[in-house]
């Protein structure tokens, strides 16, 4: 099972982060990245940039409407993502737990859906199928 660990921060998380020394923050992450690859679990991850240099698009008119961050109502920031593979949903929760995370920060953990989850006669999953063989096909042609 495909799970993906979806890290947040709030207000707190922010300032605690920039108490911390950011050489720290990288050995500890490294470390973590270091354990799943080792593991034979990780499956992708990355962190995201600042939130001023993204945007937000609604899609409650038409056309919809592009506002840039930051952005001003936000409880928390999705600050990056980890994609796992593992046995169970009880294995995905170790993983996250051993995070090196601190307060006003959290690890959202969801299955990730996959092809097996949905009807195998449909039209538009058996094209999906597809283009996932024809990306996987293109990683591996960049890769060699």
């Amino acid at each position: 099972m495909k799970y993906m660990l979806i890290m947040r921060a709030n207000d707190e998380g922010y300032a605690a982060y920039d108490e911390l020394d950011f050489t720290e923050i990288i050995a500890a992450m490294g470390a973590y990245n270091e354990s799943l690859m080792k593991a034979g679990v990780l499956l992708a991850g990355e962190g995201l940039a600042d939130a001023k240099e993204g945007f937000v698009v609604d899609f409650d008119s038409t056309p919809p409407v592009v506002t840039d961050g930051p952005y001003a109502e936000a409880k928390e920031l999705f600050n990056g993502f980890w994609i796992i593979q593992v046995s169970s949903k009880e294995e995905a929760a170790e993983w996250a737990k051993r995070c090196p995370l601190g307060p006003g920060t959290r690890l959202e953990v969801r299955r990730v859906n996959e092809l097996e989850d949905f009807p195998q006669d449909n039209e538009w999953i058996q094209k999906e199928a597809g283009w996932r063989e024809e990306l996987e096909g293109k990683a591996a042609g960049t890769n060699g």
